[in-house]
């Protein structure tokens, strides 16, 4: 059986997991496990997990690039034991890999490591330009959207409205909520 995997990082990245999910039906996938979850969050990627218990001998857990599966070459490996000792093979569409022979495992590996390592060139790079745009003085990071919202916060929270749901009502996460609360409680003091 062909069992597919798909995911995007983000909830706004709706068309490139329709995507996904068409490619993986054309490659004749028989069921499919998708979620929209970050790869490098510690959040528990929970369908890739589902999709790895439902795998049986035989199987092969297919999908549309590397990048989608493992956020790294010691994950990919972790992956790959696992469908090995499950007796089931990994398949990756846009490399044309099928680890169900010694030469797509071997293919796999090495171009897990390059993708890793251009990966961390890109962040290294990224890093690089931060600082030095922080020390031209252009770089000024993301707008503080909830910091903006302070004053409705210390609003709501006068009116007796509960953190969780001021969170709820202004669309930004509990943390900022009690971090403006506790930030006006320490001015006060």
């Amino acid at each position: 059986m062909l069992v597919g995997y798909a995911r995007t990082s983000t909830l706004d990245q709706k068309a490139g997991l329709e995507g996904q999910e068409q490619e993986l039906r054309a490659a004749g996938c028989d069921r499919l496990f998708i979620e929209q979850v970050s790869s490098v969050d510690m959040v528990a990627r929970e369908r890739l997990a589902e999709a790895l218990s439902f795998v049986r001998e035989d199987d092969t857990l297919v999908v549309t690039k590397l990048d989608r599966l493992a956020r790294s070459v010691a994950h990919l490996l972790e992956i790959l034991d696992t469908l090995t000792d499950r007796g089931a093979a990994l398949r990756i569409l846009n490399m044309g890999i099928d680890t169900s022979t010694p030469t797509g495992k071997l293919m796999l590996t090495v171009l897990g490591g390059v993708a890793e390592f251009e990966r961390e060139i890109m962040l290294e790079r990224q890093r690089e330009g931060i600082a030095k745009a922080k020390a031209a003085g252009k770089y000024k990071g993301r707008k503080a959207t909830a910091r903006a919202k302070a004053e409705e916060v210390l609003k709501l929270h006068r009116e007796g409205v509960g953190g969780t749901e001021i969170a709820k009502r202004l669309e930004i996460g509990r943390a900022s909520v009690y971090r403006i609360l506790n930030s006006e409680t320490a001015e006060k003091a």
